[in-house]
Parts: C-alpha cells; structure tokens; sequence
C-alpha cells in the first residue's frame, strides 16, 4: 500500500529538488563566463569552445530521457547521485584540456550529463510521483525557481571567483560544490510515492512512447520547446560576447545573467501558479511572443549597461518558466508514470535548438563579426513558438489498443 503524503513531505520533496536543480543549472547556465578566459589561456578560439558548449547543450537534452527512463524504472536516486559526481568530475578535469576535443569530452559530455541527470526530468519526474495531484503545479513552479536562483547566484559567484583565483580555481570550486549537494539526494527520494489517478502508463514504457510520438500536440510541444532551447544557449553562451562588443566591463554579463535568474524565480513562481488557473498552452503562447517583443526592443535601444539590465530582467521573467506548463501538458496528455522519460524526450527537443543556439551563435560571431543575425533569427523563431503551441489538445490521450 502507498503511504499518505503529509504536508511536511510536500516541503521537503519540493525543496530537495529544488536545492538540486539550484546547483545543476547554476553551474551549467554560467558556462558561457568561461569563454574569454578559456579562450585567452588556451588559444583555441571562440569557434572551438563554442562547438563544446554546444555538443554540451545537446549531451544535457539527450540525457534527459534515458536519465528520466533509468528513474522511471529503478528510482531516481542512483541517476541523481550518479549526475552529480560527474558534474563534479567534468569541472574538476576541463582545466586540463588543452584541445578542443578535451573540452568537449569534459564540458561537453562529463558535465553536461552529469547536470542532465540532476535536472527537470529526474528532478519534477520524482516529485511528481511523491505529491498529490493538487500540489504539482505550484511544486514545479517552485522546483524551477530553484534552477533559476542558482543563476542568479552562480553566475556573479564564478565571475568573482574567476577574478580571484581564476578560470581554473573557478571551476574546481564548482566541482566541490556539486559533491556537497549529494545529501538532497536522500531528502528527495525517501519520501513515500503517491498512487497514481491520472491516465498514462498502459502498455509498458516502450507503449508510452510510441503513443506520445504518434500524437499532434506533444509534437508541437516540442516545436515551441526546441525554440526555447535555441533562444536560451545562444544567450547564456554569447551574452558575455555580445557585451564585450559593445566595449562594456564583463561584470555587466555576470549581473546580466544573474538578473535573468533572479527574474526568472518570480516568472518560475508565477508560471506555476498559472498553470492550475489558465490552459498552459496559452501560458506558453505568451511567453514566446514576449521574447519576439523583448528581442525586438533590444535591437533599436541603445549598447548600455541599463539597456542589458533592464533586458535581463524582461527575457528573465520568462526564461525558464516554460517548464511547468511544458511538464504540466505531458502529464495532462499521458499521465505521471513515465514522466520522466517523456519528458525528457520533449528536453531533449530543447537541446536540440540549444545546440545551434550556442553553435552558430559562435560562427556568426567569427563570419560577421556580430550577433545580428542569430538575434534576428531568435526574434522569428519566438514568433513561430507563439503559433505552434496554439493548437494543442489539453486532454489524455487515449493509449493505442493492444493486439489481442
């Protein structure tokens, strides 16, 4: 028999995942603050490091369904566990590459799948299986916020660590950190799972994806969902470059990233409680036609400090805060019993864009000398995220009838 789950279960579940995801995505989103001083001591080039970013933006989304598939099957605490050690074990051997194939082994891989496997599919999979039905909207709210206060405090954390102890002293700092989150482990997991009431789950794992791939609407989830993707690697990895064309101290790209998290713990909490009140699918509509906007804004205002602040704090509100409704669709559409491996599969499509996101914005820069070009292309990309989400079916899908 399934164990009630008490309110103080919701809490602890709710903030073991998040304190998680705070130092996964914390230490992962502010990547990007490693080029120039990478780049300087090495000579590789911004092509280069761009390209292991990038393989690094693709490693953490095709992680996300086979780390959600393993927790699906034999609980999430090993892949956790197993995520954190080699977050820690990418940061503490990156400093010794001296190719650019080393580093994308280290952060390209090591890294970015050890963050992956203590990420949003593993992370909101597991608390969802430990919540009632009622609590999940407003816990995946908060779970995200938890991802984006780590941007806020990793970001000008390692910009101040890079100035005092460098790039490398910098990144081992991270690996201890990432050791140091392995108790939250055993807070999240321990607590009882709840029965599942929802549909999803008939037919076996292998079922539930057919089923999901076969469907219009998770389809054009991840369609919205890869733009996304696109739109938050090209930022994370060259907002530090495009601030530093523009003649503008490096500080103004650390607190550009920080503010981004800061505004996103709000757009988080507010994107979770959206979703128990209005159809996600709208919820997500709005916040790709605001980037469009924001994006558009940006591009006639003038290269200052305030210009970036005030535009982290718009692109923020939303950056990562499509990731309730996002996990709320696919459970609304297939249930709780595979979440993490479904939606991992929708993260993936994320990281998809990511990779070109962080890739070609790094071509762009060495061909044109600019950004202009990906900003353009981000503006459309939004656009299109906005429409493609407006056609979604918000109902169960009904699984496919089994041979007899």
């Amino acid at each position: 028999m399934f164990q009630s789950v008490r309110r103080p279960d919701v809490l602890a579940v709710t903030l073991a995942a998040a304190g998680i995801l705070m130092v996964t995505m914390g230490i992962r989103q502010s990547f990007g603050l490693f080029v120039s001083p990478i780049n300087t001591s090495t000579g590789l080039g911004v092509a280069t490091i761009s390209f292991a970013l990038a393989v690094g933006q693709f490693a953490w989304g095709a992680i996300q369904p086979i780390a959600g598939a393993v927790a699906d099957r034999h609980g999430p605490a090993p892949v956790l566990r197993a995520g954190l050690v080699l977050l820690a074990l990418g940061c503490l051997l990156t400093p010794f590459m001296e190719s650019g194939f080393g580093l994308a082994v280290t952060l390209g891989l090591l890294a970015s799948i050890g963050s992956g496997a203590g990420a949003f599919s593993v992370l909101i999979g597991a608390a969802a299986q430990r919540l009632p039905a009622t609590a999940r909207g407003t816990a995946s709210g908060i779970i995200n916020a938890g991802g984006s206060f780590g941007q806020f405090v990793f970001a000008p954390l390692l910009q101040r660590l890079i100035q005092s102890f460098g790039w490398m002293g910098a990144l081992w700092s991270m690996a201890v950190v990432a050791l140091a989150t392995l108790p939250l482990v055993g807070r999240l997991t321990t607590a009882a799972t709840v029965p599942a009431a929802d549909a999803g789950g008939q037919g076996g794992l292998g079922q539930a994806v057919r089923d999901s791939l076969r469907d219009r609407s998770y389809l054009l989830l991840h369609a919205g969902f890869f733009t996304c993707g696109f739109h938050i690697a090209f930022l994370v990895t060259h907002l530090p470059g495009e601030v530093d064309l523009c003649g503008l101290p490096p500080s103004v790209a650390s607190w550009s990233l920080a503010i981004i998290g800061l505004a996103n713990v709000a757009g988080s909490l507010y994107a979770g409680a959206c979703v128990t009140r209005y159809r996600s699918k709208h919820v997500l509509a709005v916040m790709y036609a605001s980037r469009a906007l924001l994006i558009g804004l940006y591009l006639l205002m003038p290269r200052t400090e305030w210009t970036y602040y005030l535009f982290a704090a718009g692109l923020g509100f939303t950056w990562l805060a499509t990731v309730p409704p996002t996990a709320t669709l696919v459970s609304k559409l297939f249930g709780t019993r595979y979440l993490g491996t479904l939606f991992g599969l929708t993260l993936l499509s994320h990281q998809i864009g990511g990779f070109l996101g962080a890739w070609l914005g790094g071509l762009a820069v060495t061909q044109f000398g600019d950004f202009s070009w990906m900003w353009y292309a981000d503006m459309a990309l939004a656009a299109l995220a906005a429409l493609a989400n407006l056609p979604i079916r918000e109902a169960p899908v009904q699984p496919a009838a089994q041979p007899a």
